[in-house]
């Protein structure tokens, strides 16, 4: 059992580096498709939010890397990895995961085809992941001035998406569910550009008005209003995309502030705000 743990990891390795050539960030994944590393602030009686600045391992799709001595030093603090992540929405693909499931009970293949003829559009030829539950990855490739948030099931039942903070299983990974494979005839394809049409679609329509929202104008304003309007499970997607949208718009050093408020009033901690809005000043400074 141990020799065929060390034979995975070996091969997760060699297709994890061969990834990182394509400029794909990656990560170590456990048999569970969980990042391999824990993380080194669980022991903390109160953790800060931290996303890697402390210099340690274990910060899951934020220790994603391109750097192949980067990647040996991850697969060697978790010699039990058996497979690899692949982070979405980095440079220079700025990866979007169209996760369509098997396992809900619909037919999320019909599905994405019924939103393409209603939104006339196609989904071009691109690299296609194949799950061991039969359902299929698609990559697609964003544009750099746009965050798309990871959702479940929003897009239509049985339909994911994976993108800014989140992460694809990659081909060759090894799980307690069997292997990802790419499928026949896509593993020369770069990931394609997502149509414009499904694109709009992917994000989250800004609110304009809101009865609590600060007193802002124009632009700024409509990104606190998004933050006030998150749901439990969106807050922290929602004020990562209005903060990356802000830094982009060059308005995001006088927003702070009302985002954080926003942000706590939906029910994050100051901290995990303040975390949240450097990690998005830090992506938009990385693309620039």
């Amino acid at each position: 059992m141990a020799t065929t743990d060390r034979q995975a990891t070996t091969l997760a390795l060699a297709h994890a580096l061969s990834a990182a050539e394509r400029g794909l960030a990656v990560i170590p994944l456990s048999r569970t498709k969980l990042p391999a590393l824990r993380s080194p602030h669980r022991a903390d009686l109160e953790p800060e939010p931290c996303h890697g600045e402390c210099g340690r391992l274990g910060h899951g799709v934020y220790d994603a890397s391109t750097d192949p001595a980067r990647i040996r030093e991850l697969f060697a603090a978790a010699p039990w990895a058996t497979g690899y992540g692949i982070a979405c929405g980095l440079p220079p693909h700025h990866l979007i995961g169209v996760d369509l499931d098997t396992k809900s009970g619909t037919d999320s293949s019909a599905a994405l085809r019924e939103l393409a003829l209603r939104h006339l559009f196609t989904i071009p030829d691109t690299v296609v992941v194949l799950t061991p539950s039969g359902g299929r990855h698609l990559w697609l490739s964003g544009p750099p001035d746009t965050v798309v948030p990871n959702s479940a099931g929003r897009l239509a039942p049985g339909i994911d998406i994976r993108g800014a903070g989140g992460y694809l299983v990659g081909p060759g990974s090894r799980t307690d569910h069997g292997v990802y494979g790419t499928a026949p005839g896509t593993s020369h394809f770069a990931p394609a550009a997502c149509p414009p049409a499904l694109l709009r679609l992917l994000l989250p329509p800004p609110r304009t008005h809101h009865p609590t929202a600060p007193a802002l104008s124009g632009h700024g304003q409509g990104l606190v209003q998004f933050v006030l309007a998150a749901h439990e499970g969106q807050r922290n997607t929602r004020l990562f995309w209005a903060a990356c949208r802000a830094y982009e718009d060059g308005i995001g050093p006088p927003l702070v502030e009302p985002l954080v408020e926003a942000a706590v009033n939906t029910g994050l901690t100051e901290r995990e705000a303040r975390a949240t809005i450097a990690s998005a000043a830090r992506m938009t400074r990385h693309r620039a």
